[in-house]
């Protein structure tokens, strides 16, 4: 009755294990140059898990929004055609609630660099 499933499971473990054996006689071993986190060929001068402002989460936040904006206008470019003045309208909305964003993000300052 499990058969099938315990063949995928052996077929899973299978694959798992040659993986991990292929690494193990291919890996290289790490130095001092190769294990620290590249900054330019500088060498790290904090902690990689450091605080950051709480000014670049925000920043974050208006990336993000635009990045996002971006993410559903190539798609709606290729259909405004079809669906006409309901998808320049809901278009319009969508930007509408991202300058909403933006202008909240502005007043909170995520946009002082100083």
């Amino acid at each position: 009755m499990y058969a099938g499933v315990a063949s995928m499971l052996l077929v899973a473990l299978a694959g798992i294990s040659v993986v991990y054996v292929v690494h193990r006689f291919t890996a290289v071993a790490p130095d001092a140059l190769t294990s620290l986190p590249f900054g330019s060929g500088w060498p790290p001068q904090e902690h990689a898990l450091s605080r950051y402002h709480a000014r670049w989460y925000l920043a974050t936040l208006v990336f993000l929004a635009f990045d996002v904006e971006m993410l559903f206008m190539y798609p709606w470019a290729v259909v405004v055609v079809e669906d006409g003045a309901g998808a320049i309208t809901e278009m319009f909305l969508f930007l509408a609630a991202l300058l909403l964003a933006v202008v909240w993000a502005w007043r909170e300052g995520a946009l002082r660099w100083a």
